[in-house]
């Protein structure tokens, strides 16, 4: 069989409704991670409908504790062809975010999957259960094509613990580093530049969530009684917010930029257009770095963001001067940024400035991954898409958002090369959450197509990537 004939199988598939149907009966599981009542969910998710899927294509299943949340557990699904071929290492969450029931809008809920167009919306149709559905269908259609082959060897893990930022994924790679290892690395996650044009991506921004306080005595005044005479936090706080990130979004922070925008960079991020697309918000032209295109500022530069700000009591604000103020702030952050001294950088900036007093203190982060984009297996990909989708892909040095894509490329170091089948208007983590069926069709079209060819050809990308490797300084 052909690729073309093993394309065709696939689309096949998917018109049928099977596809659809199995996306319907996975989005129906509230596997929501961020609740303590859905434990048995979701390892009924785990050990009654990704089990089987895998354990009918040869796959054998390896059931792993969570060391750090035991009641979020792990699956690692082996199938070993011969040793002699290359291993693939593929990713998904069966996890999702909070259904919010309540706010979907009329006639929809988080929990049945409901057509209306090109939509299927659900919770999890996008984030990220009918992404790793494609994969996993195309596995399968690739599996029935070479008649119960693949071509090459793979291994699928499974968390369900990535909405709460994926306790014991790190532990779990570092320990099981042997039943891991492979040779590159191929998931589907985060959405394409936009509905229509396929995506590549070859890291994730880092993220690192810090907390600022001002505190000044314990209760609050009179404002009356000792307005002009006692400290306002919440005002104080706001200057040394304005210290770090001015009125239109510029990051201050000298030690807190990156050094990673160079002129290669600049020029694949040339080939992108950020937004204009149904459903994007209005871009905020004039916001963040000067000088920088809006996909330099998304994709290649850092941003600081003001998650949430609270002096006083908003909801039943009294005549008082506050005690207390405080605010949670998000960087967002690419590779060649000094992120693990973030701490130790605010504070300086802020003690130049006459603000020593505010207190920062970190919260939790993940670093920035960023795959080489020269790397032959880039290459290989983007042709790859090219010739299934008939359209020019986006290539991307890193996602805007954040992944655990670390644990993949610095614990197991692998090469990381992800390929989504969402949209930025997807409505992930938020109500009304849907995925395109002309971007699920298109994926598995997609990813049929590289999957066959990584068993045709798969022995000569690995040794070409590992020559380039080795030509690095």
């Amino acid at each position: 069989m052909t690729a073309e004939q093993a394309v065709k199988q696939a689309l096949a598939y998917f018109d049928s409704g099977a596809f659809q149907q199995r996306l319907a009966r996975r989005v129906a599981q509230p596997t929501e991670s961020q609740r303590s009542d859905r434990d048995e969910v979701l390892l009924h998710y785990l050990d009654h409908d990704i089990g089987p899927q895998l354990s009918a294509l040869g796959f054998t299943l390896h059931r792993l504790p969570n060391v750090e949340q035991p009641d979020r557990p792990f699956m690692v699904a082996v199938r070993m062809e011969d040793p002699a071929l290359p291993t693939l290492l593929s990713y998904g969450h069966g996890d999702v975010v909070f259904g919010d029931d309540e706010n979907w809008r009329q006639g929809l809920t988080p929990w049945q999957l409901t057509e209306e167009g090109d939509r299927w919306y659900a919770r999890g149709s996008a984030d990220n259960k009918g992404q790793h559905s494609v994969n996993l269908a195309a596995l399968e259609q690739v599996f029935a094509a070479r008649g119960g082959r693949l071509g090459f060897n793979c291994k699928m893990l499974f968390e369900m613990g990535e909405e709460i930022s994926s306790p014991g994924l790190a532990q779990l790679c570092q320990q099981h580093q042997d039943l891991l290892r492979a040779d590159l690395f191929i998931a589907s996650d985060g959405p394409r530049v936009n509905a229509v044009r396929p995506t590549l991506f070859l890291g994730s921004r880092g993220a690192a969530n810090f907390r600022l306080t001002v505190k000044a005595r314990d209760n609050a005044y009179h404002s009356g009684n000792w307005g002009g005479l006692l400290t306002n936090p919440g005002t104080q706080l706001a200057h040394a917010i304005a210290a770090l990130v001015d009125a239109n979004g510029v990051l201050h922070v000298e030690a807190l930029k990156p050094d990673s925008l160079t002129p290669a960079v600049r020029a694949i991020l040339r080939d992108i257009e950020v937004g204009g697309m149904p459903g994007d918000p209005q871009i905020a032209l004039n916001w963040g770095e000067p000088g920088l295109t809006p996909a330099e500022r998304l994709y290649g530069w850092n941003t600081l963001e003001v998650l949430a700000y609270t002096t006083g009591n908003p909801t039943q604000p009294m005549n008082a001067i506050p005690g207390e103020a405080t605010a949670v702030c998000q960087l967002r952050f690419v590779v060649g940024t000094d992120w693990t001294r973030l701490v130790e950088h605010v504070r300086d900036h802020l003690a130049q400035r006459g603000l020593g007093h505010v207190e920062v203190t970190f919260m939790r982060g993940s670093p920035a991954t960023r795959l080489d984009p020269t790397d032959p297996l880039v290459t290989w990909v983007l042709e790859s898409m090219q010739a299934a989708s008939g359209k020019k892909p986006a290539l991307l040095p890193n996602l805007g958002g954040s992944l655990p894509n670390e644990v993949f490329a610095e614990i197991l170091g692998l090469p990381t090369l992800w390929v989504p089948h969402s949209y930025p208007a997807c409505g992930q983590h938020g109500v009304n959450e849907h995925m395109l069926k002309s971007i699920a069709r298109e994926g598995l079209h997609i990813m049929t197509q590289l999957l066959w060819e990584l068993g045709e050809k798969g022995p000569d990308l690995i040794a070409r990537h590992r020559a380039h490797e080795g030509g690095q300084p």
